[in-house]
């Protein structure tokens, strides 16, 4: 019986540790641990609520627009205005929302998913006159292989001709994830952070000439969606079609749902969205969302015992580095007691079990292109396939949503801050179900918790001793080499792990300059 550590897992957002124990050739157990902590839920208490929504976007560089927009949410729900907010404001969240995650979408499949699956070696064969491969050829021939390792060596399946085009494909997603980040600018001021999601609405106007930018920009968007992306996802999901059966994970998928289609209702479990809220089990079963029925365990997680078994509307965190029974800073969230995960499959499949006409089109394609059952959805690829074909109606829908902008009409409203009060906001971010909690004492932050998409995904062990949704992933996985665990880190990215960051001080040369206790 061996064991595998792979620590950090790389081309991931954040620091992972994985662990597996392998008998002949199958993995027994594994673990999953977050091994940086965050803190920024003690670092908000005390402070005016309004700091929440530019303070939490600092929990990730890669999402913060998610954050900026559940912060808002939570605190549109405590100040009483979460029914009262101008369309033209609703509008433009969803859109600098939907741009972003455009953006993260294509960064994740070309610049840290594709290069399990593309072979990058094969540009060493480029005999072509194409100007930018011939860059990359010269970059490879350098020795200056920073952006595609270190990397363990996978079973390569793709013909050369593929290979090269692939490698095209990402330097081409490089301009394309740009660009996205440019499309989420025109209304969100600027990135990462943006400066206009807050409560009330947006701290931006509507005007004929941002309206047409965002189109023209969208629409090369769509085009490299529907002409590169999708393709190439199809064309890897051809050659690897047993990644449709490897990595299927708990079977229970939680979505909060995302682009407020209406905001009269100030029940964000039950409003009008274009993404739907719900639960799906293994056989696509559709379950209605109860907030109440989440709960956080912390047993095997580096905090205080006291604090297992809380809703995150009265969650605690107090560190305790010593437990000795912990392995990850990461918490355990539950629904109903159970194991459930998050991330671009878990609304794709509400959505699909909700009825959404577009959405089942789109799924029911590519399982009959597959010859594949619902089931084949829970697994490695039908993450990565979900994710592209949610991107692509989420692109579809974004022309509509912006011609419904009407310039000279409000996009906020003012407000007062209460004395006391408690909020709630939920957004599904590109990578799953995002939720923030708050509750206020004399205008002030009195607690604040998030539990973040990862922190479902790649969560411990609980309380009640089932294993995180990553951990159930790669238990069972067929392991070909224990030195070159390529199959286990597929599994890993497909879910599209975002680590909370931390800051480091270091010197040029790596030597640490001092460590920071917050307390």
């Amino acid at each position: 019986m061996g064991k595998i550590i792979i620590e950090p897992v790389t081309r991931i957002e954040g620091h992972l540790k994985i662990e597996a124990v392998v008998e002949n050739g199958k993995v027994k157990d594994a673990r999953s641990s977050g091994m940086m902590f965050r803190g920024l839920e003690i670092i908000l208490q005390g402070r005016d609520p309004r700091d929440a929504q530019r303070y939490t976007q600092r929990i990730c560089g890669v999402c913060p627009t998610s954050h900026s927009t559940a912060a808002t949410l939570n605190l549109d729900s405590a100040f009483g205005i979460s029914d009262k907010i101008p369309d033209n404001g609703r509008i433009m969240r969803n859109l600098i929302l939907g741009a972003a995650h455009i953006a993260d979408h294509i960064l994740h499949f070309y610049h840290l998913a594709a290069l399990d699956y593309v072979d990058i070696t094969a540009v060493a064969k480029y005999d072509g006159n194409d100007p930018v491969l011939n860059s990359v050829k010269a970059f490879a021939e350098r020795g200056e292989l920073g952006p595609f390792v270190p990397r363990y060596e996978g079973d390569y399946r793709l013909s050369k001709a593929a290979n090269i085009e692939a490698l095209a494909h990402y330097v081409k997603a490089l301009e394309m994830r740009r660009k996205g980040q440019e499309l989420t600018t025109i209304f969100g001021g600027k990135l990462p952070h943006d400066s206009v999601i807050v409560p009330g609405g947006v701290a931006e106007v509507p005007t004929v000439d941002k309206i047409a930018s965002f189109l023209w920009q969208l629409n090369e968007l769509r085009d490299f969606i529907n002409n590169v992306y999708l393709p190439d996802v199809m064309m890897v999901a051809e050659a690897y079609s047993d990644y449709f059966g490897i990595g299927a994970g708990c079977g229970n998928l939680l979505s909060y749902g995302s682009f407020d289609l209406d905001g009269k209702s100030p029940d964000l479990a039950r409003r009008e969205r274009f993404m739907k809220q719900g639960t799906v089990s293994a056989d696509l079963k559709l379950g209605q969302l109860d907030t109440q029925k989440i709960m956080e365990y912390v047993k095997y997680s580096w905090y205080e015992d006291s604090t297992s078994r809380k809703h995150p509307a009265s969650g605690e965190t107090r560190p305790d580095l010593k437990k000795k029974a912990g392995y990850s800073w990461i918490k355990a969230p539950r629904y109903d007691g159970k194991v459930y995960e998050v991330g671009p499959l878990a609304r794709v499949a509400v959505t699909y079990a909700s009825g959404n006409p577009t959405v089942k089109a789109l799924v029911d394609s590519t399982l009959s292109r597959f010859k594949a059952s619902p089931k084949a959805l829970f697994s490695v690829l039908g993450r990565h396939a979900a994710r592209a074909l949610y991107t692509k109606a989420l692109a579809d829908s974004m022309p509509a949503w912006l011609l419904q902008l009407k310039p000279g009409e409000p996009a906020y409203i003012d407000y007062q801050i209460p004395e006391q009060s408690t909020g709630m906001g939920l957004i599904d971010g590109a990578r799953g179900a995002l939720g923030h909690w708050v509750e206020i004492k004399d205008k002030k932050i009195a607690n604040y918790q998030c539990v973040v998409p990862s922190t479902w995904n790649l969560s411990p062990r609980d309380d009640n001793e089932q294993p995180g949704p990553v951990e159930q992933a790669i238990i069972g996985t067929k392991v070909k080499d224990e030195n070159n665990p390529f199959e286990i880190v597929r599994i890993v990215r497909s879910f599209d792990p975002c680590i909370a960051c931390a800051v480091h001080l270091i010197t040029p040369k790596g030597s640490e300059l001092g460590r920071f206790r917050v307390s």
